[in-house]
């Protein structure tokens, strides 16, 4: 434990003092502590534009008094009379809440394993280290137009709970996020890493400016199924949708899920895991109800084998399902959430993956995206940052953007995963939700339309 860790630990011990003190010692309650730091450079027209900086300082409160919950947070100071305020409220709250039936209780004491993912450089990294990656990104555009931004985090955590279980936890993540633009296309580089030191922004920035006049002088295309190739940053896209909707302990209980445990719903080539362990992920060891995340092994060899779960949607699942570690602030009404997917490598590296389209189309990136029908996986969005039509195993004319509409459990199916990418990497999804993702060689996807209509 750190010194910042054990400060953060001391103040979730105060806050629970504080409402044994004025709740009772039957009152059950849980704290999370958030501190450190979050910095960002943006850039636009190819100069830096803004620094800004946030000092965290974050106290979320659940107490429940004979099945009555509430709960509340505060950023700012953490001093007695501050945190007396917050456990004053939410004791109020709780006392007139209703009664929950479904309130599964407070996790207990358990070992949580530290996943390492922390960086002392990064932590302690400064505006001119962001800005140097920022400068090595527009450089390598060779005169393109670039925007985009250059973030550091760093985030030290504490958990306990009047049940006796308590963690504490720390993480880095730094990532550089920008496009390079020509007059008539644009594209993105990318990289996200818990280490600073890994963002190359030359190498990102000259990514980003091959893409973009490799994209421009876009051709129309007729819709139409075709064979795909979709980069990474499109497949972290669809693990989104399949963590939502698809293998959400809440999204099951409520009859809205596709997912059959046992069934062999993916093709034998794909499988997926929650791994926050994993070297080449970010986050903490633990929830938000501090319950210690573990590996999940969600699809094994196509076959579906697991649901994720908070406590809450475990209680209600029965038959002895647990929390797999899946609670976020504020996620109740969504579910199992705060995924750290990784999908495993494949064995082809790009040009391989291209090699095997006889005509079809490469995609980068999806946007706009939004679920139709959440039991059959069909999702509308569109195409961006790049699009590709691929002939004889080689990309040629670069497209306009096109529409789709899409299962996205279908284009995983059996029999439609030709080719798994051997190179990764690593995406920020939403809900607290990261994907370890390759390249994907997929069968067919259907695409309905321009990107007027």
């Amino acid at each position: 434990m750190t010194t910042e860790t054990g400060s953060g630990l001391a103040t979730a011990e105060r806050v629970l003092a504080i409402v044994r003190d004025r709740a009772g010692t039957s009152a059950e309650a849980e704290v999370n502590v958030v501190g450190g730091d979050r910095s960002l450079t943006r850039f636009a027209t190819s100069f830096i534009h803004q620094n800004v900086s946030e000092e965290l300082s974050h106290v979320l409160l659940r107490v429940a008094l004979d099945g009555r919950v509430a709960s509340s947070s505060l950023d700012g100071p953490t001093d007695d009379e501050t945190l007396g305020r917050l456990v004053d409220n939410v004791i109020a709250a709780a006392r007139v809440a209703p009664a929950d039936p479904s309130w599964p209780g407070l996790t207990s004491p358990a070992t949580v394993a530290d996943p390492g993912h922390w960086d002392d450089a990064t932590a302690a990294a400064v505006a001119d280290d962001r800005a140097g990656r920022v400068r090595a990104f527009v450089d390598a555009a060779e005169g393109l137009e670039t925007a985009g931004y250059c973030s550091t985090t760093a985030v030290r955590a504490a958990f306990a709970n009047s049940a006796g279980h308590s963690a504490t936890g720390r993480s880095t993540e730094a990532a550089l996020d920008g496009i390079a633009r020509t007059p008539t296309a644009d594209s993105s580089g990318l990289a996200m890493s818990v280490r600073l030191a890994d963002v190359d922004g030359e190498a990102a920035g000259r990514l980003a400016a091959d893409r973009a006049r490799a994209a421009s002088d876009p051709v129309d295309l007729a819709p139409g199924r075709y064979e795909v190739v979709l980069a990474p940053s499109a497949v972290a896209d669809i693990l989104g949708f399949l963590a939502i909707y698809g293998f959400n302990g809440k999204a099951v209980e409520e009859g809205r899920s596709f997912v059959r445990i046992g069934d062999a719903q993916f093709d034998p080539a794909f499988s997926l895991r929650d791994d926050v362990a994993d070297a080449g992920m970010v986050g903490l060891g633990f929830d938000v109800e501090g319950t210690p995340r573990r590996r999940v092994d969600v699809v094994v060899d196509g076959v579906s084998s697991a649901i994720l779960h908070t406590r809450r949607t475990a209680r209600a699942a029965g038959h002895a399902a647990q929390s797999t570690g899946h609670a976020v602030e504020g996620g109740a009404t969504w579910g199992a959430l705060g995924g750290k997917f990784v999908v495993p490598a494949g064995d082809r590296d790009h040009d391989a993956l291209i090699g095997g389209v006889e005509r079809g189309i490469y995609v980068l990136d999806f946007w706009y995206t939004r679920i139709l029908d959440p039991r059959t996986q069909v999702v509308s969005g569109l195409t961006r940052n790049g699009v590709w039509l691929i002939e004889d195993g080689k990309v040629g004319r670069a497209l306009t953007n096109m529409r789709f509409t899409q299962s996205y459990a279908e284009a995983l199916g059996p029999g439609a995963v030709r080719g798994i990418g051997s190179e990764r990497e690593l995406h920020s999804v939403s809900f607290d939700t990261d994907g370890l993702v390759p390249s994907l060689h997929l069968a067919s996807w259907n695409f309905t339309g321009g990107a007027k209509g």
